[in-house]
């Protein structure tokens, strides 16, 4: 619902995750559900050397997968859980400094979870005051937080020491 209302405004779904177990989590439900249609095909993002590298591991053992998931995998026209060919998996710094020079809609995953360090500032620092953009927060957020203030609902937060002013939609899925 968060995402159909996002891509039909033209904006980007922004989600700080961590970068073992939760991204893995979206970026395997982002692909069932756009399967499935429930998902408009967009494209999606991880963007965390940490996070590609910890998606890498998971892919070369399905075999630890649930049963639900392996019957995901062979029933899939990709052949596996966590890729596809809307997915994109980025490493260097210009892939992902290259993702905010895109306007159209998508998903970014991006760590940290709680949106303290790591490429997810520059991600929120880029579209943060967009209206037409959203916020995902997946995850509980530790107070004196950045992803605290943002799951919170602040009218302002402070990025890399400057103020912006929160114009993207927030919201929350536990």
């Amino acid at each position: 619902e968060v995402v159909g209302r996002t891509v039909r405004r033209g904006g980007k779904v922004v989600i700080p995750a961590f970068a073992v177990g939760r991204t893995q989590e979206l970026v395997y439900n982002f692909h069932r559900m756009i399967e499935a249609g429930e998902l408009p095909r967009i494209p999606i993002f991880v963007d965390s050397p940490l996070a590609v590298n910890a998606s890498e591991v998971f892919r070369q053992h399905p075999e630890c997968f649930d049963e639900e998931t392996r019957e995901f995998i062979r029933a899939d026209r990709h052949r596996e859980a966590l890729g596809f060919d809307l997915l994109t998996y980025t490493r260097s710094v210009e892939d992902s400094k290259a993702i905010n020079e895109r306007d159209e809609p998508m998903v970014i995953i991006s760590a940290s979870g709680m949106a303290e360090v790591g490429r997810i500032l520059h991600h929120l620092r880029h579209n943060i005051e967009n209206p037409r953009n959203t916020i995902l927060i997946v995850s509980w957020q530790a107070p004196e937080t950045l992803g605290r203030r943002l799951a919170e609902k602040r009218l302002e937060v402070r990025i890399f020491g400057e103020y912006f002013r929160v114009r993207a939609q927030v919201a929350t899925i536990s």
